[in-house]
């Protein structure tokens, strides 16, 4: 296939499915034509300004550009907490073009990106706001001309016919049916122009033809159509005139020199392209390498047969039979072989057309001279083709997933009457794996299982499966080739059963034995520089803490909680000024850069040296008298058999029972600055004066 139809696949419309025409650059960064944009244009809600203020959680984009929803699991395996995107805000408009036009109606404009359904809020002027994609117009005229291709219509909702008419004022093509049905030609419409679709595509190539003659001359600014654009910003991600700098929506943002950028991301596309490129020789030089083994595998074949014949010759007339079996299970390995090297070479061709076909239009993009056009689309094409890149590594595995020797082995010793037990062993079912007892192991919240397969069987892969801790049913953790692994995230003081059956393509063979595993009683912990804030400095093997910051940060327990009871203490090693750090428990995705408890996803107690307040979803309450200095033991207690929390100070239960009705994943947590630095003892015995307490308050 020609790398001109690899490309097409990206310069064709997702709405429509034709070739763009006056394509536009959406705020998530994708393509539509303006038509198509125009028709998915609708009228909603306007934000709420609680959202706009989360912007500041995500300092990788523009404000008001995302806020993120969470979501917890209490699985016990594989401990994770995911984050989705909830929404995304145009990153050209401020927040106050983001409120309707009329307090009347109270909707503004937005539309869904039918790619990746991200939510764009637009300004009064909709979608004719959008910036205009110049290089990817210039390529679609390109392309078209090269291949003279028959124009569809835009109307047709699957499978669009070709197109019959033009209509120069509604600047849409119309196959024969579309028309007669949307475009009548009585009433009002009946004034309207109608051209063949050839003729609109003359005139469409010779305008497009005017602009590759045009394009060598400075882009002008949208917004000031007299000012030529000669910045870039940084924050929007769009170019800019002087105007917009001095009096417009990008004053005080961060901008670099139109040229300057351009070759910036011209040189990291450029590098991008060469190693993605690269991947691409190794993959068609692999492909040469599994079309060998087919012819391998056929010579292989023969030799085998032949060898196998030779033997069967030697035996007694009892065995033909048995023989012409055998030999038929040789073949069945044979066509096995090959259609796993072919269906190898289907997926690496997949591949590599794909590559090629992103490869291509890169290249075409990195063509464009003028440097606006090719700013809008660089930053949105270099993240697709690194994420190209990286897809390679687990997409495509270049090992050889069958050799092209036959490693089986005829008995042909066996006495007559073993005959009908002749039998290629490796063309069975793996036998049970063993499991190693003497390196399996239990730390903290996490086991490891290793084993070792059957020694006479043939293994191409284990499945590892481990039952939820309360001996229910059991689930598969790990499918793979290696012989140990590692499961984190786990619950404390439970007990594991593990299982692990080997496979072939033959099929699945049986269990092996079940091995239990105790995980600790207590929770042992320390914090997690992977997660922290910038800010936070940390020391004493990742105990101790403190920040560089005047600001508070938040730093987690490198262990989440989702059962049982755990108690940790904090020692107050320094303390100046007179801070309030903030001590509890968080989810993984916690606003680092704030105190802990000032969103919905930290609940903890913040004191100072003379008393302490509670606090969750910025509510404080419940102010104790009673501060903290040097020296200082603060204590929490995480019941989540009750779903409850409280404090300790220096060994004394400090105000009531904080927090209630806790369910979920919880990491223990501590936000503090730079006047505080604290020590975390983990692991501790739970205090026996809880129970007595709670009775008492019973």
């Amino acid at each position: 296939m020609s790398s001109a139809n690899m490309m097409e696949e990206e310069l064709r419309c997702p709405v429509c499915q034709t070739l763009y025409t006056d394509p536009v650059i959406l705020p998530c960064s994708h393509n539509l034509c303006l038509s198509c944009s125009k028709n998915l244009q609708s009228y909603g809600p306007p934000l709420s300004p609680h959202l706009v203020d989360l912007s500041s959680s995500f300092p990788d984009y523009p404000e008001g550009d995302r806020f993120s929803l969470h979501s917890e699991t209490d699985s016990g395996v594989g401990l994770s907490v995911n984050s989705v995107t909830a929404n995304v805000l145009d990153r050209n408009s401020s927040v106050n073009h983001l409120l309707p036009p009329s307090q009347t109606d109270n909707l503004c404009l937005r539309l869904i990106c039918p790619v990746c359904n991200k939510n764009s809020y637009l300004d009064e002027k909709g979608t004719s706001g959008l910036p205009k994609n110049r290089t990817l117009e210039m390529i679609v005229t390109r392309y078209s001309e090269s291949r003279n291709m028959q124009v569809k219509c835009q109307l047709c909702e699957s499978a669009p016919l070709d197109a019959t008419v033009y209509c120069e004022q509604c600047e849409v093509f119309y196959c024969e049916k579309c028309r007669e049905s949307c475009h009548p030609s009585r009433g009002p419409l009946a004034k309207h122009n109608l051209v063949s679709p050839n003729a609109a595509s003359g005139k469409s190539a010779q305008l497009g033809r005017g602009k590759l003659k045009g394009l060598s001359r400075p882009s002008t600014c949208g917004d000031h159509i007299e000012e030529t654009l000669s910045m870039f910003c940084v924050m929007c991600r769009v170019p800019v005139c002087y105007q917009c700098l001095e009096d417009g929506k990008h004053y005080n943002h961060d901008v670099r020199a139109l040229g300057s950028m351009a070759k910036t991301l011209k040189g990291d596309l450029s590098h991008a392209l060469t190693s993605l490129s690269e991947k691409a020789r190794q993959a068609k030089d692999f492909i040469s390498e599994l079309r060998t083994i087919i012819e391998e595998v056929q010579v292989n074949t023969v030799e085998f047969e032949a060898s196998l014949v030779a033997q069967f010759d030697q035996l007694m007339e009892a065995i033909k039979q048995r023989k012409e079996q055998l030999l038929s299970d040789v073949n069945h390995e044979r066509d096995f072989k090959i259609k796993m090297v072919k269906d190898h070479i289907g997926q690496c061709t997949g591949k590599v057309r794909q590559t090629n076909g992103l490869l291509e239009f890169s290249i075409e993009v990195m063509k464009e001279t003028d440097p606006a056009s090719f700013l809008l689309v660089a930053n949105s094409l270099l993240k697709r083709v690194q994420s190209m890149e990286k897809s390679w590594k687990k997409e495509m595995l270049l090992e050889h997933r069958v050799v092209s020797e036959f490693d089986l082995t005829l008995d042909n010793t066996a006495v007559l009457q073993a005959i009908d037990l002749l039998n290629f062993i490796q063309m069975k079912a793996p036998g049970p794996p063993v499991i190693l007892t003497d390196e399996c192991s239990a730390e903290n919240n996490s086991v490891t299982i290793a084993w070792q397969p059957d020694p006479i069987s043939w293994v191409e892969g284990f499945v590892l499966e481990l039952d939820d801790g309360c001996h229910g049913e059991f689930r598969e953790v790990y499918c793979g080739r290696e012989t140990v692994c590692t499961v984190d995230g786990l619950h404390f003081d439970s007990t594991y059963n593990a299982r692990i059956k080997a496979y072939n393509h033959a099929g699945e063979g049986t269990y092996s034995e079940t091995v239990c595993l105790q995980t600790a009683e207590v929770a042992w912990f320390s914090l997690d520089p992977s997660t922290a804030h910038p800010d936070i400095i940390l020391s004493n093997d990742n105990m101790t803490v403190t920040c560089s910051s005047y600001d508070d940060r938040i730093v987690l327990g490198n262990v989440g909680f989702s059962r049982g009871v755990h108690y940790w203490e904090i020692v107050i090693d320094r303390y100046d000024n007179h801070p309030d750090p903030s001590f509890g428990v968080a989810r993984y995705d916690v606003a680092k850069d704030a105190m802990l408890g000032k969103d919905d996803n930290g609940w903890s107690m913040y004191i100072d040296n003379a008393r302490s307040w509670f606090i969750h979803k910025n509510e404080h309450r419940d102010r104790t008298e009673g501060g903290i200095g040097v020296k200082t033991v603060v204590g929490v207690l995480l019941d989540l058999e009750k779903k409850t929390m409280c404090f300790y100070l220096n060994d004394k239960p400090h105000g009531p029972i904080t927090f209630k009705n806790l369910h979920g994943v919880f990491f223990p947590a501590i936000s503090l600055n730079r006047n505080v630095q604290v020590t975390v003892h983990s692991g501790l015995e739970i205090p026996v004066e809880t129970d007595t307490e709670e009775e008492e308050e019973e």
